[in-house]
């Protein structure tokens, strides 16, 4: 399944790669495309949004939407 969330506090190249670790720790075949300019995270993965948005959170961004 794809999410999209709006994410907040992501400025840079570390911040996306930290994201991304973060959501295919929890799931290795997630699929991640992060969107620096419109604070955006695309997942496709198994995870439902609970468990994505733990993920972003718990790497020190607000999932906002």
């Amino acid at each position: 399944m794809t999410q999209d969330l709006h994410v907040s506090g992501m400025t840079c190249g570390h911040c996306a790669r930290a994201v991304t670790t973060a959501i295919q720790a929890r799931d290795p075949a997630a699929k991640v495309e992060v969107d620096l300019a419109a604070g955006r995270v695309k997942a496709e993965t198994s995870l439902s949004r609970a468990d994505l948005a733990a993920a972003i959170t718990g790497e020190g961004y607000a999932v906002t939407g």
